[in-house]
């Protein structure tokens, strides 16, 4: 059985159609890279995964069963604005998810159970590349470490799934190719399955196994917002490299001629 199935997905808000048709199988271990121009529904599609989302109509599957409509330790997400806390260390930051798992009321552990949090947060820590950084402060940080430490938050509680919204867009392009690498690392030894939304087609081929292209197949200019985007391309990706197939040469130029959001 697939883990991810969505069966006639719709989204709308109001007499806005976002989502129209979304009929898509993923196995698990898949890294799913997701381009479109803005506002064509990705990161709504990643809010449904999350269960900040429910749709409209049709089905979305987790094992064969609806996806819980709030997130839980099964999915984790990072964002493209850093999810840290800013008054807490780095070492902080990453156990206070199991902090509160262990003890929703108080948020603290002690003893033997709070040695064994801190040094899997530090193991964590470690294969992020943040081991020399546990005592500092978010604003100590740079934009990569503080991605980084995201990264690290997602991770503590284990997901199975590991949903990614535009997370390397501010950082600079040379910080940009190390996160690629951290995060293939990481996807091969968690065996994470991988949603990532990217506005850089060239980094959504070279990351995924799969890429899907979403677009709206049917326009109508006086009513703008009545067709919703569906998924146009859905390409298997078999080897890493940033040289794109000749078919998505309109699709990059749509994609560079809309404003990012």
């Amino acid at each position: 059985m697939p883990m991810i199935q969505a069966k006639n997905l719709w989204k709308t808000y109001g007499d806005t159609v976002v989502l129209e048709r979304l009929n898509i199988s993923v196995n698990a271990g898949e890294f799913i890279t997701m381009v479109g121009t803005s506002g064509c529904g990705k990161s709504t599609f990643l809010k449904m995964l999350l269960g900040m989302e429910t749709p409209s109509s049709g089905e979305l599957l987790l094992d064969g069963k609806t996806i819980p409509d709030e997130p839980d330790q099964a999915r984790g997400i990072v964002f493209q604005q850093y999810s840290v806390f800013p008054h807490l260390t780095v070492l902080q930051n990453v156990m206070i998810a199991r902090e509160f798992e262990h003890s929703p009321l108080l948020g603290k552990l002690f003893g033997q159970q709070k040695r064994k949090v801190m040094d899997e947060a530090k193991a964590l820590l470690d294969s992020v590349g943040l081991s020399h950084a546990l005592t500092r402060y978010p604003h100590e940080l740079s934009g990569g470490m503080k991605q980084r430490l995201a990264i690290a938050q997602a991770l503590i509680r284990k997901p199975r799934i590991l949903l990614l919204d535009e997370p390397f867009g501010a950082l600079d392009p040379g910080i940009r190719a190390d996160m690629h690498q951290l995060i293939l690392k990481l996807w091969q030894e968690h065996q994470l399955t991988v949603f990532m939304v990217t506005h850089d087609l060239s980094e959504g081929f070279y990351l995924g196994t799969r890429l899907w292209v979403f677009d709206k197949l049917r326009r109508d200019n006086q009513a703008p917002s009545a067709y919703g985007a569906s998924i146009t391309y859905d390409l298997p990706i078999t080897k890493r490299t940033q040289e794109l197939p000749p078919e998505l040469t309109s699709i990059t130029q749509a994609i560079n001629s809309e404003p990012q959001s």
